[in-house]
């Protein structure tokens, strides 16, 4: 019996640390693999076709659309972001480990097309540190902090669907409690069931 692949989808507002906690998990689980996404905007400098997404015309990204081939997609700042249905299968027939960083809106969606994969929202303690998390970054005029402010109240309410959430205020707690998801899961009795029957020939 082949083991089944985990597929972990991660969500959470811009400034609550999910970058942060995807590195980490992947020192931790250097065998869990990111999920490549399609997209239809231009590489940036250093980008590898591949490796940070799959770089298609929308052309062939509305072909895509047509014949069902995404699990989720959307519509983003003028340019299309999508998860190619191949791509989780794949790994789930090959026991591959799959970890998907996409926002509320396409999770919902993911959820809907997809039976078995594990929802994690990650979550600022409080609306006042998301704030001055993004103000500390220095990256965003205060017109756009203000945006992600009113969008984190309105992905936040969609947590109540996800199957966990990690509350992201002391970074190295938040850190052992995905791994320990991540664990648990993988410790699925059907998960097992492979490496059981190696071990005492069943």
């Amino acid at each position: 019996m082949k083991r089944e692949g985990l597929i972990l989808i991660l969500s959470a507002p811009s400034g609550a640390g999910k970058t942060s906690l995807c590195r980490e998990l992947f020192k931790t689980f250097p065998d869990m693999k990111e999920s490549v996404s399609y997209t239809t905007r231009t590489p940036r400098t250093g980008e590898v076709e591949g490796e940070a997404y799959h770089f298609v015309s929308h052309a062939e990204f509305e072909r895509m659309i047509e014949e069902d081939a995404f699990a989720e997609w959307a519509l983003v700042h003028g340019n299309m972001y999508g998860t190619a249905l191949h791509t989780l299968e794949e790994a789930r027939k090959n026991g591959i480990d799959l970890v998907l960083d996409i926002d509320c809106q396409g999770a919902l969606r993911l959820k809907e097309q997809l039976d078995g994969g594990v929802y994690v929202f990650i979550m600022p303690p409080s609306m006042d540190e998301l704030r001055r998390r993004l103000e500390h970054r220095s990256t965003d005029v205060q017109e756009v902090i203000e945006r992600r402010i009113v969008r984190a109240a309105e992905e936040i309410r969609e947590s109540r669907w996800y199957d966990y959430i990690i509350i992201n205020d002391d970074f190295d707690v938040a850190c052992r409690e995905l791994a320990a998801i991540v664990i648990a899961h993988r410790r699925k009795t059907f998960r097992m069931m492979e490496k059981v029957g190696k071990l005492f020939d069943i």
